[in-house]
């Protein structure tokens, strides 16, 4: 009884194994076909907060040129290198006009997220390339959403399955629901079935 136990055991979790190393393998390519933007706060703090949320629309507005028009993952990246000074100068500029007078980072960085909902699609957790803009202390509450493709930038016609292979959207439109089920637990509820 004790080899037929552990020969489940081990048939449970090669079976797990399996039906998840595909799932993980298109989350990694969504990983890699993503450009994030990342920002964090001061602090929670009420007016640190409105700070982030005013540098968020100055950035939005003054990034939408630089990315709406990259076809590209890596000329979105290649965008905001080449533009990472003005980009910090236009936080600044924001975060300036709430009295703030916090320093200001801004550069592009390889991170982990959390899963993300966004209205039409869910990105699921993992590191994802990223233009990151700290607000002093950077220890509050952030914000983040997508440049690439350009859907927090407003492009009329950018949409995130525009960067993504029909798997990918799957995933993260939640078209096609993925469940994880263990087939040794299939296989027995089908041998109770007969017996039952």
């Amino acid at each position: 009884m004790k080899l037929i136990f552990r020969a489940f055991c081990c048939a449970a979790i090669i079976s797990c194994l399996v039906s998840l190393a595909g799932f993980y393998k298109n989350c990694e390519k969504i990983e890699d076909s993503v450009f994030r933007l990342h920002i964090i706060a001061n602090s929670d703090s009420p007016e640190d907060q409105q700070q982030k949320l005013r540098v968020r629309d100055e950035i939005l507005e003054y990034t939408r040129p630089i990315f709406e028009n990259c076809s590209t993952k890596e000329e979105s990246i290649r965008a905001a290198q080449e533009n990472i000074d003005q980009i910090k100068q236009a936080a600044k500029k924001a975060a300036d006009s709430c009295g703030g007078s916090y320093p200001i980072e801004a550069y592009v960085t390889n991170m982990t997220f959390d899963t993300r909902v966004y209205d039409d699609f869910t990105l699921p957790a993992g590191k994802y390339d990223a233009l990151r803009i700290v607000l002093g202390e950077g220890k509050g509450h952030n914000w983040w959403c997508v440049l690439y493709p350009a859907v927090c930038v407003g492009s009329s016609s950018a949409d995130i399955s525009s960067a993504l292979g029909e798997e990918e959207t799957d995933i993260v439109t939640g078209s096609d629901r993925y469940t994880v089920r263990l087939k040794i637990v299939e296989w027995f509820e089908e041998i109770a079935s007969l017996f039952g």
